[in-house]
């Protein structure tokens, strides 16, 4: 029976505790932030925040983004499906050659085969989340 219990014990150490990736990962924002041109040649300057980029296997994008008073993410197609969070500021969405504004509290969800754009608008910075 001793001998038993061992064994289980260890099965259960090797099984439940030697696991290649983390339960979790944390990260804050402030060691990941990057100054950059607005992506897909967007211009103008932005800081963004690619968080869990490191992150084994990880088959999901989830980004924040600030686009600085004049800055944008240029017009592009769409791969997968991706998701815009406004979460302050305001902004002018370009999806399919059609515009229209967004602000804090909007998602967008943009499909594969579409084209879309973002640019700020207003005198404060666009902050988004992004997730695709």
């Amino acid at each position: 029976m001793k001998t038993l219990l061992i064994v289980v014990f260890c099965l259960l150490t090797v099984c439940c505790f030697s696991q290649s990736k983390p339960a979790y990962i944390l990260e804050h924002e402030k060691d990941i932030a990057k100054s950059e041109a607005g992506t897909h040649n967007g211009g103008g300057n932005t800081t963004g925040y690619s968080f869990f980029s490191k992150a084994d296997s990880l088959k999901l994008t989830f980004r924040k983004r600030i686009l600085h008073p004049g800055s944008a993410i240029g017009y592009h197609l769409q791969k997968e499906d991706e998701v815009y969070y406004i979460i302050s500021g305001a902004g002018e969405m370009q999806m399919n050659g059609k515009s229209f504004p967004v602000k804090a509290g909007d998602a967008i969800l943009t499909r594969p085969g579409s084209s879309h754009g973002l640019k700020q608008a207003g005198a404060d910075d666009l902050v988004i989340l992004i997730a695709y």
